[in-house]
């Protein structure tokens, strides 16, 4: 297991010219080569600028991705689209229709999740790789819909054991990708720490506490058997990232117990940018083995953070976890949607070289 002291969540800002290319692929008028030529070149941009910040984990942007977690639909049959509202927070708060992808038949891939996007990035990054997926849990609320996925999988578990076993095949063939780092995505967790959120749980018939124990079995049971002397694993729990947008709240306190002791992976990303994260008490359940991520620096404003406060939030977290266990990422990616964050390519420059001149000052 490797510290990268300056770590990063993985998704980048998308240049206009990608932005362009997909839309015009997705009218018809650019075939799968002129898109994929397009990635290639944008993505061997975003690895020259990510060496020259000296950020110690390289991504490929997820460049060739519509969203954070579009691979699981678009590579295995049995989703099915359903219209939903979702309640963000931030700019242009309020409610939004959205389509989303629920199960509506047996889950069987087609194709690898994650295509071709590991074998490019090995080969160019020139330093230690990092690929996410969503974790397994995220299906448990966003894809598990009452009338529909029940006709299919009878109980949230029965679907969740298919998910993880797909999963679980997707990050083995990760590593035999030589992928240095994987990194699990959920922003599911956070809902179990919003107390609005689990009573809406509650309303709907759903104990939050078992839905956890439930989201914390299928995410461990998707890593099982990987060669884990290969490769660094970590969870990244974030609390909505559209737009610069959020949409849930709360500390990790009604979590921490047994979330942090219990998953099976290396490294916790945890946001720590803005007090809707609460105070770093909860890191005292994080056993010895693990390492946590403070991702101080938020990649929803362009303001930059100043480092000299940033270097004062670590070593309060050091109250709690020792130093030598903590590192220093962004909050999240900067663009879990291609529109991305409310944000520009400088901006994002600046706050990764943020997160390594911070990490610098203090573990040197």
């Amino acid at each position: 297991m490797t510290d990268y002291r300056a770590d990063q969540v993985g998704s980048l800002l998308r240049p206009p010219e990608l932005l362009e290319a997909r839309r015009r692929h997705a009218a018809g008028q650019l075939d799968d080569d002129g898109l994929r030529q397009i990635e290639d070149r944008a993505i061997l941009e975003a690895l020259a600028m990510q060496r020259d910040s000296g950020i110690q984990v390289l991504t490929d942007g997820e460049f060739r991705r519509g969203g954070w977690m579009t691979d699981m639909a678009d590579a295995v049959d049995g989703f099915v689209p359903q219209s939903r509202t979702m309640d963000w927070q931030g700019p242009n708060a309020g409610s939004e229709p959205s389509i989303s992808h629920v199960v509506g038949g047996r889950l069987q891939p087609r194709r690898r999740l994650t295509g071709n996007q590991a074998p490019f990035l090995v080969e160019h990054a020139g330093a230690p790789t990092k690929v996410t997926v969503p974790a397994p849990d995220c299906f448990l609320i966003m894809s598990y819909a009452e009338g529909v996925t029940d006709q299919v999988y009878r109980t949230r578990a029965a679907l969740l054991k298919d998910v993880s076993a797909i999963l679980h095949d997707e990050l083995a063939a990760l590593v035999a990708d030589g992928v240095d780092y994987l990194q699990l995505d959920t922003p599911q967790y956070s809902y179990y720490c919003d107390e609005d959120r689990r009573r809406e749980m509650r309303d709907s018939g759903i104990d939050p506490d078992r839905d956890l124990d439930l989201a914390i079995a299928a995410d461990n049971e998707a890593l099982e058997g990987l060669d884990r002397s290969r490769v660094t694993v970590g969870l990244h729990i974030c609390r909505g990232n559209s737009r610069s947008r959020w949409i849930a709240s709360g500390g990790y306190e009604p979590i921490a117990a047994r979330v942090f002791p219990q998953l099976d992976v290396d490294r916790l990303l945890l946001e720590y940018d803005t007090e809707r994260a609460g105070g770093f008490e909860p890191l005292r359940f994080v056993p010895d083995d693990k390492i946590v991520v403070l991702g101080l620096v938020t990649t929803k404003q362009p303001e930059l953070e100043n480092r000299d406060f940033l270097a004062r939030r670590v070593d309060e977290a050091s109250r709690y976890v020792p130093l030598e266990r903590l590192t220093l990422s962004p909050q999240c990616g900067f663009a879990s949607v291609a529109s991305g964050n409310l944000l520009t390519v400088d901006d994002e420059r600046r706050k990764l070289d943020l997160v390594v001149e911070t990490a610098r000052l203090v573990w040197g």
